[in-house]
């Protein structure tokens, strides 16, 4: 799922810039499209591949859960990089908190990050947050997330 989703940015990416698709991705576009125009699956989302397993998660809720735990993963490296597991997810938490009570109430109207964040612990915590899946975290969830 997660190669389809980067297709569909990557699609997205060129159109923006008003270039010409590359010409395996626009094969698997059109073959999706035509799938969809010939009835063989009922919406674009099973035409393209984005169909969840009975009882899974819809392809966008996890694509924002990867991001928010890649995210979260960059962090501990950056806030504590020594740690333990526990100290790393209780710091994590820390981090979280703060930044959802104060930083992110303004943050959250940005449709981009703020420059000065590139590269620090505030961008992944940017980051994070705007993956739009659920936060903050708790320590035991953070602890599975951060594992080494």
């Amino acid at each position: 799922m997660t190669t389809t989703i980067d297709r569909l940015r990557d699609v997205s990416s060129f159109c923006r810039q008003g270039a010409a698709l590359p010409p395996d991705l626009a094969g698997w576009l059109a073959a999706g499209i035509e799938r969809f125009l010939g009835r063989e699956a009922r919406d674009l989302d099973g035409a393209l591949g984005l169909i969840q397993a009975q009882g899974g998660i819809p392809w966008w809720r996890e694509d924002a859960i990867r991001r928010r735990d890649a995210a979260l993963r960059r962090l501990r490296e950056i806030a504590c990089p020594a740690a333990g597991v526990t100290a790393r997810a209780r710091r994590v938490a820390e981090l979280l908190r703060r930044y959802a009570g104060s930083t992110w109430r303004i943050d959250r109207e940005h449709g981009a990050m703020p420059a000065h964040y590139a590269g620090t612990a505030q961008e992944q915590l940017w980051r994070a947050f705007k993956s739009g899946a659920a936060m903050p975290l708790g320590e035991r969830q953070l602890r599975t997330i951060l594992g080494d």
